[in-house]
């Protein structure tokens, strides 16, 4: 899977900061109390009461709609007992906001008509004015039809400019706003400027930036500069946590940028968090944004499953094949030594009957014991390998089981996504190095003088000095293989995962630094005796 450079880092921040997300509710919650508890004075006049369900309503409208919902119509309850109409319409602006968050287009249209712009307080028009601007721009997104969906926009704009007539110029509010008409009106750079300006303000608390970080990525998705899209959809992503906002698209549109990326791990957890959060909130339509998505990066993580799965059966294949074949040397080694031990034995019968031959009978007795060692040395490095690589066998296949156990009990749970974060752990690159490692331990154990030996066949100035820690250098290990007898270049490349042409170049490299003749380095490398 691929992803946008550095998206690894800012996914990491958004983990962090979802992992913590049961203490920001916890101090949401926690404020909440004591709001409820200032309702339980005693004595207290409506107009104060009418405050503290302000604070309520507040807490809820971008947390929890039904309990928004609820503290809306106390509101407006109130404001109707005192017969107040700044404070039926603050009222019924809340339930508006709150109709619109929860997706319900009708009845937020019927709320909004049932306010008379004369009723409506100067103080409050900027808001009232905003919110039928979102409501025709919402709707303009749901419907999704050019020939209805610009209209909309059309008079969202218009709604727009009339709330901008309301705030106040240097407010987070005019400012958010202007920027969002430019984007609107396809004006990008100036509202590139004016969203970039706000989005460094640090007056600005959690959901604005939220918010602004939000609108700004659009600008630059338009842009085709997805990776600072995606930045800032981090940005907001964060923010919405910190400030618990449930009622937000900030975390779907980073799940959708991710998944056409092909970021699958990290757009599945942003797509459940959108699930999380528009189910917790209770917006329609943000459910059934969230539903045409899950399914396809749902069928994409599925698929990068089973080609996983398919590359472990291959190495799985791979290994018997090499088990095999080392089963064959083995048996063809053995072989090898017992019909030697006849002949051993025959000569030396033949010896001792053949008295005017003992010197050429001595010789070949001298012949066959150096033959003999070769052999006895050829067995003992069989036996330290091939011992090794059946350990090693079992370790892989006990490996293979249990990976295969935990992706079956995964899929049993429906736990997709500890799967595709269990096979990420899986490390071809390390497990080389330990092969690698091994080797090496195996090779010292049989010749713990090579490298000393190989250092006198160099000049003084070229000799191998190894690292801290390393046990043998590429170099050692190419001549390593040679002294074990794999003299082919094309093999010690792939047992060291090299090109044909590098191992020429080591070797041809290592014989220059050579103090002896070229021609017979490798000859003198093979008289290296085992322990």
């Amino acid at each position: 899977m691929r992803s946008i450079a550095g998206s690894d880092e800012l996914m990491h921040q958004l983990n962090g900061v979802m992992q913590n997300a049961a203490k920001y509710e916890a101090d949401k919650i926690k404020q909440i109390e004591s709001y409820r508890a200032a309702l339980q004075v005693s004595d207290q006049s409506p107009s104060t009461i009418f405050r503290h369900y302000e604070k309520l309503y507040e807490a809820f409208k971008v947390y929890n709609y039904d309990s928004a919902y609820t503290y809306a119509h106390r509101l407006i309850e109130i404001a109707n007992s005192l017969n107040d109409v700044n404070y039926q319409a603050s009222a019924k602006i809340r339930l508006s906001f709150i109709l619109l968050s929860g997706g319900l287009f009708k009845e937020t249209y019927d709320s909004l008509s049932t306010l008379q712009k004369h009723l409506v307080p100067d103080s409050l028009k900027g808001t009232y004015y905003s919110l039928w601007a979102r409501y025709y721009y919402d709707l303009a997104g749901y419907v999704s039809d050019y020939n209805y969906s610009f209209k909309y926009d059309e008079l969202g704009n218009t709604y727009i400019d009339s709330a901008l007539h309301y705030f106040v110029p240097e407010s987070f509010e005019y400012k958010y706003y202007a920027g969002l008409k430019a984007l609107k009106t396809n004006k990008l750079d100036e509202g590139l400027i004016q969203l970039e300006q706000l989005l460094n303000w640090p007056e600005l608390s959690k959901h604005q930036l939220a918010i602004t970080a939000s609108t700004l990525s659009t600008v630059y998705l338009q842009r085709a500069d997805t990776a600072k899209a995606i930045e800032l959809l981090v940005r907001a992503s964060i923010a919405d946590i910190q400030s618990t906002t449930k009622e937000t698209v900030a975390i779907f549109h980073l799940a959708v940028l991710l998944y056409q990326t092909g970021d699958l791990r990290h757009a599945s957890m942003c797509i459940e968090g959108a699930i999380a959060n528009a189910k917790y909130y209770g917006a329609r339509q943000r459910q059934l944004q969230v539903s045409t998505i899950l399914p396809l990066i749902e069928g994409e993580r599925i698929a990068a499953m089973e080609a996983q799965k398919a590359i472990l059966i291959k190495y799985a294949v791979v290994v018997t094949i090499l088990v095999l074949a080392l089963i064959a040397l083995s048996w063809i080694i053995s072989r090898q030594i017992r019909k030697l031990k006849h002949a051993k034995s025959a000569l030396s019968l033949a010896n001792a009957a053949q008295k005017t031959a003992i010197e050429q009978l001595q010789e070949s007795n001298r012949r066959l014991e150096e033959l003999n060692d070769k052999l006895e040395e050829v067995n003992k490095i069989k036996e330290e390998y091939i011992g090794y690589f059946f350990n090693a066998d079992s370790e892989f296949y006990s490996k293979l089981d249990k990976i295969k156990s935990t992706i079956e009990q995964k899929i049993k749970e429906r736990r997709y996504e500890d799967i595709t974060y269990y096979l990420n752990k899986i490390d071809t690159r390390k497990e080389k190095e330990e092969l690698l490692l091994s080797f090496d331990r195996i090779f010292l154990k049989l010749f713990p003088n090579f490298v000393q030996e190989m250092n006198a066949l160099l000049h003084p100035e070229e000799q191998i000095v190894l690292r801290e820690g390393e046990l043998l250098n590429t170099d050692l290990r190419i001549y390593a293989l040679t002294r074990l007898g794999v003299t082919d270049p094309e093999k010690i490349a792939g047992i060291l995962g090299y090109s044909v042409k590098t191992i020429y170049s080591y070797k041809s490299r290592i014989r220059n630094k050579s103090r002896i003749p070229v021609e017979t380095f490798e000859d003198e490398v093979m008289k290296i005796k085992t322990i």
